[in-house]
């Protein structure tokens, strides 16, 4: 018989969760009205993604304040400032009139 268990597993060590991916479902429903909102929005834009990120961005707010997920910083899940768009929006603009 092998050492580490029946199925080739290690009993001693403890499996560590991913990062990112994985978190709660929302069995209460908690969040149930923005996830609609986004779904509905994906549906009358042709699931174009980029029309409906405000309520993409509505329904990850819900549940980090929730506790159905990590509170993180809205950058770091690839939302920027309105004023941050708007300066990267005009850098462009500029480097494409030059």
């Amino acid at each position: 018989m092998s050492a580490g268990g029946a199925f080739g597993g290690n009993r001693g060590v403890s499996p560590v969760p991913p990062e990112k991916g994985v978190f709660p479902l929302d069995h209460m429903h908690l969040c149930d009205h923005a996830k609609k909102e986004y779904l509905n929005c994906l549906k009358t834009s042709g699931h174009q993604s980029e029309k409906c990120r405000h309520f993409s961005k509505l329904y990850l707010e819900c549940r980090m304040e929730k506790n159905l997920m990590a509170k993180q910083d809205m950058s770091e899940l690839g939302f920027v400032k309105e004023s941050d768009k708007e300066a990267s929006e005009e850098k462009i603009t500029e480097s494409i009139g030059n």
